[in-house]
């Protein structure tokens, strides 16, 4: 079986600007309205001039009707030499009269057909007969014309009305509509293609930044788009969207540092106690019995790493549904967990309306980090952990604060204990990881509030959040040290 042969690929069709289709839509609507109006407005101009000179001639031909069945009259009375005749002749009117036999005697200008139905009329013995003749060539020129009898046989009057100059300005008009038609047509297009650049420039700068995020991955690209208009409003949009990629690149990359730096401690413990275990027979009893208990404590810690740093990277479990959450009985389930575990008396105070909306394993979490952190910093203390729920300080909002009498928190630390793996010096020598207050920080954050520390009267320290005055996750950004 031979090679296969390749189709040719094909063309990939080329893209149409979008000001291009704004230009040729604008001007195929304007070309459409202005031949519909165009249109209309010839035809209405080209019925009324008609029907005006229909009516001209036809006045014409009634009063010649009218002044013959008034009074007898001749052929002499409509000479054009007999001075102060009573025809009127009308512009682009001619008028020719008939003896007694159809013969001509007086010719018109110029002179019109005579035929056996205008014979038979002049010959008529009732005055006012009327024959008329439609669309009558004479010399390169269309007439109407209409014979009138004077009755008796004396002869007739011919009246002729020329048509063909009214057609040829009907013509006329219509080149000039035309004419017309296609300039605006033209300067549709042009009006069209300039307005589609001036309204796309903005479009073309957006797209332009996109096309560079995309080829450059620089996220920290300004966008130059103003106004108020939906243009304007997806700049801004635009401009935000890369602010918070740029945010959470970051984020993303400070995460990794800090964790590779926080990892590094135990992954060295353990592997130097790893080493250790080649020579265990060597070892004497107490020693195993050590080394046992900080592999062990150990690998506890990393896997408690491990686990708050995939919480912090998920973003502390986003895909759980907002709901109305009451903070007053996640407390007291957390407090209730904590006397289980440590032994402490935990006392819960509440007070207000404490329900707000949010995700309750975000906000649960949070508050157990605060608790057990207060229990980790006094392990030895005999006062109760406190735990107060109150709302709202501000409408919608609701305060979670916990508080111990512990050794409290340094000024310089105080300002630092929400950061991502932040440790004070006395802490160090304490098993933790540094993520506990930060997770608090971020739950505080996508709850529209914010974390707040700060050192009690007597002793200890009190460390909680605010959460509410905005939807769950579009909260107002800030430090986490305006609190308290």
């Amino acid at each position: 079986m031979g090679p296969r042969r390749r189709l040719p690929e094909r063309p990939r069709p080329r893209l149409v600007s979008l000001r291009t289709t704004f230009a040729v839509s604008f001007a195929a609507v304007t070309a459409a309205v202005t031949v519909l109006v165009g249109i209309l407005s010839y035809n209405s101009a080209a019925r009324l001039v008609r029907v005006d000179q229909q009516s001209v001639f036809t006045e014409v031909v009634q009063d010649v009707r009218d002044e013959v069945r008034q009074q007898p009259m001749s052929p002499d009375d409509f000479s054009s030499s007999r001075p102060g005749h009573d025809l009127v002749r009308p512009a682009r009117t001619d008028v020719q009269v008939l003896g007694a036999w159809g013969q001509i005697v007086d010719d018109g200008n110029p002179v019109l057909p005579v035929t056996s139905r205008d014979r038979a009329v002049a010959v008529a013995r009732s005055a006012g007969e009327v024959v008329e003749h439609k669309d009558v060539r004479v010399e390169e020129d269309l007439f109407r014309i209409a014979t009138v009898s004077l009755g008796d046989g004396r002869g007739a009057v011919q009246v002729a009305q020329e048509f063909s100059d009214t057609e040829d300005l009907l013509r006329a008009l219509q080149q000039r509509t035309l004419i017309l038609m296609a300039a605006v047509v033209v300067a549709a297009g042009l009006f069209g293609w300039w307005l589609a650049r001036r309204i796309t420039r903005r479009l073309v700068v957006l797209t332009s930044a996109a096309e560079n995020v995309a080829r450059t991955r620089r996220l920290g690209i300004q966008v130059p788009v103003t106004g108020l208009d939906e243009v304007g409003r997806l700049g801004r949009a635009f401009d935000r969207m890369l602010g918070r990629l740029a945010q959470s690149e970051e984020d993303q990359r400070r995460l990794v540092q800090d964790a590779g730096h926080e990892l590094r401690t135990p992954l060295t413990s353990l592997r130097t106690n790893i080493s250790l275990l080649r020579r265990i027979d060597e070892l004497p009893p107490e020693t195993r019995e050590e080394l046992v208990a900080d592999l062990s404590q150990e690998a506890r810690e990393l896997t408690d790493l491990v686990n708050e740093l995939v919480d912090l990277a998920a973003g502390q479990s986003d895909a759980e549904p907002p709901q109305r959450v009451d903070l007053a009985d996640l407390a007291e389930d957390v407090a209730g967990l904590a006397r289980r575990r440590t032994g402490r008396d935990v006392v819960l105070r509440v007070s207000g309306e404490t329900t707000t909306h949010g995700r309750s394993g975000m906000l649960q979490r949070a508050i157990s980090n605060l608790v057990e952190n207060a229990a980790k910093f006094d392990r030895g203390g005999t006062a109760p952990i406190e735990v107060s729920v109150t709302g709202p300080a501000r409408p919608g909002t609701v305060r979670v604060e916990v508080l111990d009498r512990g050794p409290g928190i340094a000024d310089g630390d105080l300002v630092r204990i929400f950061d991502r793996f932040y440790r004070a010096a006395d802490a160090r020598s304490l098993p933790g990881s540094g993520l506990g207050l930060s997770i608090v920080r971020e739950v505080a954050l996508a709850h529209g509030g914010a974390p707040f520390a700060y050192r009690r009267e007597g002793g200890g320290s009190a460390i909680g959040f605010t959460v509410g005055g905005g939807p769950v996750g579009d909260g107002p950004v800030g430090d986490g040290r305006d609190g308290g």
